[in-house]
């Protein structure tokens, strides 16, 4: 039988307690103080990983005590939080890394993150005192002291958590968006800035991003179309040839150089694989590399083997459309820009989509009228039984 459900007041007992949780997960609740005693003057609330800052700014000494709270994925996972003093995001960052070790205390190490994965324990690059580190109900939490540049307004932060500890050496971390987000700007004027910085590797990946879309996603679809409906009209000949042409030739152009950003991302962001963008990006180049060579190879239109090239031409053009669009929107995955750069692509792909639609309507409908006029032949005794056709005005 089953049992009754429960009465309305405890269940909002029950959800007024889930409520009051989730709300006290937040740096204003948190009463955290450094090695003094004195409570942090600010506090934040950092926008991935669910993860808190504490600190407190000494323009006096250039020092800046910190505490910083997260709890890691898994038990036996660790946390992290440094500065990077020469750019925003994780590669030259100078960290401090703590995991709760077998014996139920927390372990703080200093880590130089040279890359991904170069991670070097030893001495940071400046100096760093009161460190020690605690782990209350499954968060942990690093508090220390660490000499900043004279004057300075503002540091380059990082922060991430990682799902296990092997031999006293922490395990990668995921590369979701979340981490790979964990990342910002501290300022000590008041105007606290926890992410949304963008540092160089974003920008060269927004780059990449423009690049590719403009190329693959929208001027080569375009010259598809511009071939595939330009030409049923006679009197478009030649233009949309050259039309054509330009379209594909500066797809390729743009193409070759939004490939060549992606390359150089990959060689500077060792340890992070996109395996499937990757693959598709080569293939991409790879295809449309030979339609450049089909320009140069096309054989006459009356060749007894120009059907064989029409046949590879259009295969491998429509094959890079289609590929080139779905790579686009696995670049929109791993790059997680703001929904209107995504809606906007979008919009443009379903313009496209609508002008191809009305154009192949009305090419077949200029087929059809064609055939029929074809179809339709008269007999004039004075030209020797030979058919007549009535022109086509289009």
């Amino acid at each position: 039988m089953a049992s009754p459900p429960p009465p309305p007041s405890l269940l909002l007992l029950f959800l007024t307690l889930v409520a009051a949780t989730a709300s006290s997960l937040t740096c204003t609740t948190q009463k955290l103080t450094d090695s003094k005693n004195n409570l942090y003057s600010n506090c934040l609330d950092l926008p991935a990983l669910d993860s808190f800052l504490h600190w407190t700014h000494d323009p006096t000494n250039a020092s800046l005590s910190v505490a910083f709270a997260a709890a890691p994925p898994n038990s036996g996972g660790w946390v992290s939080w440094g500065i990077n003093p020469t750019a925003i995001g994780m590669q030259g960052a100078q960290v401090l890394a703590a995991y709760k070790a077998d014996n139920g205390a927390v372990t703080v190490k200093t880590l130089d993150l040279k890359s991904y994965t170069a991670i070097v324990p030893g001495k940071l690059s400046f100096d760093v005192w009161d460190v020690r580190g605690e782990e209350v109900r499954g968060v942990i939490r690093i508090f220390a002291t660490v000499k900043v540049p004279e004057k300075v307004e503002s540091v380059n932060h990082v922060w991430q958590v990682g799902p296990s500890v092997t031999a006293g050496r922490i395990d990668r971390h995921d590369f979701g968006p979340s981490n790979m987000n964990s990342k910002g700007v501290l300022s000590f004027n008041g105007a606290q800035v926890g992410g949304g910085a963008v540092d160089p590797i974003t920008i060269k990946k927004n780059i990449h991003g423009i690049l590719n879309a403009v190329s693959w996603g929208v001027l080569f679809p375009l010259g598809v179309i511009v071939a595939r409906y330009m030409r049923t009209f006679p009197s478009a000949d030649p233009a949309w040839f050259y039309l054509h042409v330009g379209c594909q030739v500066s797809a390729y152009a743009i193409g070759v150089a939004g490939w060549g950003t992606g390359m150089k991302l990959g060689s500077e962001s060792v340890g992070i694989q996109y395996r499937s963008h990757r693959y598709i990006g080569i293939a991409l180049f790879c295809f449309a590399t030979l339609q450049i060579f089909a320009l140069f190879l096309r054989p006459v239109k009356d060749h007894k083997y120009r059907y064989i090239w029409n046949i590879y031409h259009h295969s491998v053009g429509y094959s890079i459309v289609i590929l080139g669009i779905i790579n686009i929107f696995r670049g929109f995955s791993i790059l997680h820009p703001d929904q209107k750069w995504k809606s906007t692509y979008t919009a443009v792909l379903i313009a496209l989509g609508a002008v191809a639609l009305f154009l192949e309507v009305i090419t077949w409908i200029v087929v059809l009228k064609r055939k029929s006029y074809k179809s339709t032949k008269t007999y004039d005794g004075y030209n020797n039984g030979q058919s007549r056709e009535e022109p086509l005005n289009i």
